[in-house]
C-alpha cells in the first residue's frame, strides 16, 4: 500500500506560469520547507496548508530589480509595499548609494543623495559592509534581498572634496572598501554617476575602484550619467567600465529624460543590442513616465510638472505641484527648490512610447526603483510590477503574460546570478506569486500613492506565506543572497 505523500504546503488547481517564458500549463505544487518539492498531480498527496488557487495564475514571486530598500528591510521589515504586489526579492544598493561603509559618525546633514535612504543620518552605522548584511541576516524582513555596495557611498566615506577627483590613495581605500563588501555577501558595486557625489569621478576611478568585480565576478550596476542629450556617450563609458573588468554590466532605470530627447529609444536600444552580442550587458526598466529623486532645479527645469515628495526645511509643501508652490511663495521656480531643499521631488520628463518600446525589448528586466522614505511617494513603490502585468501587458498588449513574468523574475535570477530563484520547478525554492490574470492592476496613483494594488492573492518566501487576502502574515523568512552561477 502506498502511503501518501505528505507535503507542508499544497497548491492546488494552479496555471502554472514558471518564469522561463515557456507556455503556461496546469498542475498542482507540493512545498517541502523551504522548497518546491513536486510538480503534477498531487491528487493523492496531502499539505498541512493547503491553498486553492482555481481560477488563478501561481508564478515564481517577482524580483525587483532595482531598489533602494537598503534600510526599510530592517526599519520596515513587513516590505509591504513590496509583497503586496508580489515580489519576494529586492535588489539593494542601486544608484551608487548603499547604507554601508559609512566609517564617519553619524553625519548631521547627510549628503544627498544618501539622504534618499535616510535623512537624519541615525542608519549610516555600518563601518563594514559585512556588518551591515549581518544585521540583515540578524533581523530578517519579508522579501530576500541582493545588494550592491554604492560607489558614492565609498566617495562620501572617504573623500574630503565631492568635487574632485578622487586620488591614488583614496581610490586604493574605496577598492579595499569594495573587496570587504564582495567577499562579505555583496554582488556587485553600482554608481550614480549623475549626482553630485559622483560626478567628478573619472572612467577611470570608477575601473579602479570596481576592479575587485573581475575577481569576485561581480556585477557593475549603473544610473548612467547622462540619460538625456549625452545618452549615448554614457552608454559607451558604460560597456567600457564591464569590458576591461570583464564583468557584466546592468544599466539602471534605462529611460530618455526632456522632450527633445523623445523616440531615442530607438537609437539606444539598437546599440544595447549591438554591445549584447560583445559581452554581457542588461537593463532595468520602471513602467512610468515620472522619475523621482532628490529635487534639483536642473531637473525641474526640464520637466513638464514637478511634484514635491518631502522638503527637510518646508514640509507643508509635501505633495505640491512646484509651480504652485513658487506661486505661494511669491518667488522664482530656481529660488523655490533652493527654499525646499533638502527635498525630493517627481519629475514628468519622458515619453511613454519609449517606456512601451524599453518594457518590451527582450532582454528589459523590471525593476520599480521605489523610494520607501519618502513622504508622498512615486506610485511606482506600490504598483509597479502589478502595473506591468495589468496596464502594460492585459491591456495594451505589449506582451504575453508568460513573457510580462519572464522579464519580473526568470531573467532577473539569472542576470543578477540568483540561483534556483524566479522559476517555479522541482528544488527551487519556493518564492511564489499567486494572482487574478484578469484583474491584477494597480492602484496606487501620483495623487494617492500608498494604495495596495489589485488581484494578488497570495505571496510566499522561501515556503512561508507573507501576504494573504489583502493582509501581510507577520512572518519575515527573507534571506540575504549571494551571487551565483545559475
Amino acid at each position: 500500500m502506498n502511503m501518501q505523500e505528505i507535503f507542508d504546503i499544497v497548491i492546488r488547481h494552479a496555471e502554472i506560469i514558471d518564469g522561463t517564458a515557456a507556455p503556461r500549463f496546469d498542475g498542482d505544487i507540493g512545498i517541502k520547507g523551504d522548497r518546491i518539492a513536486k510538480i503534477g498531480d498531487l491528487s493523492g498527496a496531502t499539505g498541512r496548508q493547503e491553498i486553492d488557487a482555481r481560477g488563478l495564475v501561481v508564478s515564481p514571486g517577482f524580483i525587483d530589480a532595482h531598489t533602494h530598500d537598503d534600510r526599510a528591510m530592517l526599519s520596515e521589515g513587513d516590505m509591504v509595499p513590496k509583497v503586496s504586489q508580489g515580489v519576494t526579492t529586492v535588489i539593494g544598493g542601486n544608484c551608487g548609494i548603499s547604507l554601508a561603509p559609512m566609517t564617519q559618525a553619524a553625519p548631521t546633514a547627510v549628503t544627498p543623495p544618501l539622504d534618499l535612504l535616510d535623512r537624519t543620518g541615525d542608519w549610516f552605522r555600518y563601518q563594514r559592509f559585512g556588518d551591515y548584511l549581518d544585521d540583515l541576516r540578524a533581523n530578517p524582513a519579508s522579501t530576500n534581498c541582493a545588494m550592491l555596495v554604492g560607489h558614492s557611498t565609498l566617495r562620501v566615506t572617504t573623500m574630503d572634496d565631492l568635487k574632485r577627483e578622487a586620488t591614488d590613495a583614496e581610490i586604493e581605500a574605496m577598492r579595499n572598501y569594495v573587496s570587504e563588501a564582495l567577499e562579505s555577501g555583496a554582488i556587485g558595486v553600482s554608481t550614480g554617476l549623475a549626482y553630485p557625489t559622483a560626478r567628478a569621478a573619472t572612467t577611470e576611478e570608477i575601473i579602479e575602484v570596481c576592479r575587485p568585480l573581475t575577481q569576485y565576478n561581480g556585477l557593475y550596476c549603473t544610473h548612467m550619467r547622462d540619460e538625456g542629450d549625452d545618452i549615448m556617450a554614457s552608454l559607451e563609458e558604460t560597456f567600457r567600465v564591464g569590458r576591461e573588468l570583464k564583468v557584466p554590466v546592468v544599466i539602471s532605470h534605462h529611460k530618455l529624460t526632456g522632450v527633445k530627447n523623445h523616440g531615442r529609444s530607438v537609437q539606444t536600444l539598437e546599440r544595447i543590442s549591438q554591445a549584447m552580442k560583445q559581452q554581457p550587458v542588461c537593463l532595468d526598466c520602471y513602467p512610468y513616465t515620472a522619475s523621482s529623486t532628490i529635487l534639483n532645479y536642473e531637473h525641474a527645469s526640464g520637466a513638464s510638472r514637478t511634484i514635491v515628495t518631502w522638503s527637510r526645511t518646508m514640509p507643508q509643501y509635501v505633495g505640491w505641484d512646484l509651480d504652485a508652490v513658487a506661486r505661494e511663495l511669491g518667488c522664482s521656480i530656481k529660488e523655490a527648490v533652493q527654499r525646499l531643499v533638502p527635498a525630493g521631488a517627481l519629475y514628468f520628463r519622458m515619453d511613454d512610447a519609449d517606456v512601451q518600446r524599453i518594457l518590451q525589448f527582450d532582454e528589459t528586466m523590471i525593476g520599480s526603483d521605489g523610494l520607501p522614505h519618502d513622504e508622498m511617494p512615486h506610485p511606482r513603490l506600490w504598483g509597479t510590477f502589478p502595473r506591468v502585468l495589468g496596464h502594460y501587458g492585459r491591456s495594451l498588449g505589449l506582451f504575453s503574460l508568460e513573457k510580462a513574468i519572464h522579464k519580473m523574475s526568470g531573467l532577473t535570477a539569472t542576470r543578477f546570478g540568483l540561483a534556483n530563484r524566479g522559476v517555479i520547478r522541482e528544488g527551487a525554492y519556493a518564492d511564489i506569486a499567486i494572482f487574478d490574470a484578469q484583474t491584477v492592476s494597480d492602484q496606487a496613483t501620483f495623487e494617492k500613492p500608498v494604495v495596495p494594488s489589485l488581484g494578488i492573492d497570495t505571496v510566499l518566501v522561501n515556503g512561508v506565506v507573507v501576504w494573504k487576502d489583502g493582509k501581510h502574515s507577520g512572518s519575515r523568512p527573507g534571506r540575504v543572497l549571494r551571487r551565483e552561477a545559475v
